[in-house]
C-alpha cells in the first residue's frame, strides 16, 4: 500500500503548464542519456502511443531511478524492494505525464498495470479510458493482453466485449478477446467471438487468426 500512497501523492501534485512529453527543467547536471531521452520524448510528443519509444524511455527512467532510495548500511547497496519501488514510481510519473495528452491511451494502460494490484477498480477505469481514446482497437488489444498476462483473463474478456468492434477494430483486438475467453475457461464465448471476427473487413487477417485459433477453440470445447 506504500506504493499506492506514493502514486496518489504524485497524482495530487501541482504541475506547471508545459507541453506534454517534454523534459522538465532541472538543476541536476545533464547526463549522457539526455540526448536519447530528448529524442524519445520528441517521438512521444509526435505520437503519444509510440509503444517502442515509451518502452525505451521507461527503461531509461528505471535505470536512473534504480540508484535512488535507501541503501543497506552493511552493503551500501539498495534493497531490491526499494529499487523496484523507485523504478515503478519513476515509470508512473512518466506515464502520468504522457497521459496528459488527450490522444494518449498507452500511458493509461501503463498506469493501470502499475496500479492493478493495489487499486483494481482504478486500474480498470484507466483501461476503459484508454479504450475510449482509441478508435483503431489497438488499445483494446493491449489492455486485454495486459490483463491476461496479469492473470485476470475474466477481466480482460469483460473489457474486450465492452469495447471491441469487429467491423472497426484491428483483428488483433478480436484475437485477444478470444484468447481471454479461452484463458478464462469459457470455450463457448471463445467460439462466439471467433465467429464475430468474420465481420472484420480485413479478410486476410481474419483468415490468419482463424487458422491459429480454431484448433485451440475446438480443443477447449472438447475438454469442457
Amino acid at each position: 500500500m506504500a506504493l499506492l500512497r506514493r502514486l496518489r501523492a504524485l497524482l495530487g501534485r501541482k504541475k506547471p503548464v508545459r507541453r506534454v512529453g517534454m523534459r522538465r527543467p532541472s538543476a541536476v547536471p545533464p547526463t549522457a542519456d539526455v540526448p536519447r531521452e530528448d529524442s524519445l520524448r520528441a517521438r512521444l510528443v509526435e505520437d503519444p502511443n509510440d509503444i517502442e519509444a515509451f518502452g525505451a524511455l521507461a527503461d531509461l527512467v528505471r535505470r536512473r531511478a534504480s540508484g535512488v532510495g535507501p541503501a543497506d548500511p552493511l552493503t551500501a547497496d539498495q534493497e531490491p524492494a526499494d529499487r523496484e519501488r523507485a523504478e515503478n514510481l519513476a515509470v508512473w510519473a512518466l506515464a502520468e505525464e504522457i497521459a496528459g495528452n488527450p490522444r494518449a491511451w498507452y500511458a493509461l494502460i501503463e498506469l493501470a498495470r502499475l496500479s492493478l494490484v493495489d487499486d483494481h477498480e482504478g486500474a480498470m477505469r484507466r483501461l476503459n479510458g484508454a479504450c475510449e481514446r482509441d478508435r483503431t482497437g489497438r488499445a483494446v488489444s493491449e489492455s486485454v493482453r495486459m490483463l491476461r498476462e496479469s492473470g485476470l483473463p475474466g477481466d480482460g474478456l469483460g473489457l474486450g466485449v465492452g469495447h471491441w468492434s469487429p467491423r472497426e477494430h484491428e483483428v488483433e483486438a478480436g484475437r485477444q478477446v478470444v484468447l481471454a475467453a479461452l484463458d478464462a475457461g469459457r470455450p463457448l464465448d471463445a467460439r462466439r467471438h471467433l465467429g464475430e471476427l468474420a465481420d472484420s473487413p480485413d479478410a486476410a487477417g481474419v483468415a490468419r487468426v482463424t487458422a491459429e485459433l480454431e484448433p485451440l477453440v475446438a480443443a477447449a470445447q472438447v475438454q469442457a
